[in-house]
């Protein structure tokens, strides 16, 4: 099963994918996933630290922007419209117990997902997500209780880039990021490039039919 939840606060994405997890522990669903965009939100992560925020709160109320701790690995990075997010709830135990091999399963998924557009991402060796030239177009950060997966990866489709300004992107000095749209010079239609990911997500963890949030509800 794929959730697709639109356009949604972090939070409820967040508690959804704990739904989940709860959920697929107990057998009551199998493997599943979540694609949204977010309104405009800084996360930090576990191992996160906080100087990599360079906005003060007032700059923050000017954007109208959030700052969350949460509880995946990683640092600090931003989501917000015009950026995929996609939190797979996948039960590891399935697929060998290897977080490595899971991370680098997100980043293939997110270069195969790239190369629908003709774009070329790479790996850079000793940090995670992807690249296209030197430039970040993807993150990822996960977590996991009882080996089942949460929190995921996005992807810069059409994100209004200016808010990376704010931060040190996954806590790297100098690092620069960059957009599908910047790179192909053209607005991508969101609704198709949802399509291609979760088609290409579907390919490696073989998950189910795509469902709309109006349309579900979790059975307690």
């Amino acid at each position: 099963m794929i959730l697709d939840l639109g356009l949604v606060d972090y939070e409820e994405s967040y508690a959804l994918q704990k739904e989940l997890v709860g959920k697929v522990r107990s057998g009551q669903i199998e493997d599943s996933a979540i694609i949204a965009e977010h309104r405009a939100v800084f996360t930090i992560g576990r191992t996160g630290k906080k100087e990599n925020l360079l906005a003060g709160e007032e700059a923050l109320r000017d954007a109208d922007i959030k700052f969350l701790n949460v509880d995946r690995g990683g640092d600090i990075t931003f989501h917000g419209p015009g950026q995929i997010v996609l939190y797979p709830v996948i039960d590891l135990k399935n697929r060998g117990r290897d977080l490595h091999r899971y991370l680098r399963d997100l980043e293939g998924l997110a270069m195969s997902f790239l190369k629908d557009y003709s774009v070329s991402g790479d790996r850079v060796e000793g940090r995670t997500g992807v690249w296209v030239g030197d430039k970040k177009i993807a993150f990822i950060g996960i977590a996991a209780t009882d080996w089942i997966t949460y929190h995921g990866l996005s992807v810069n489709i059409n994100v209004d880039l200016k808010y990376f300004s704010m931060i040190r992107p996954c806590g790297l000095e100098g690092v620069e990021i960059v957009s599908l749209n910047e790179i192909l010079n053209r607005d991508i239609d969101m609704a198709e490039a949802k399509e291609r990911l979760i088609q290409r997500f579907s390919n490696i963890f073989q998950a189910g039919e795509r469902d709309y949030a109006d349309n579900f509800s979790l059975v307690a």
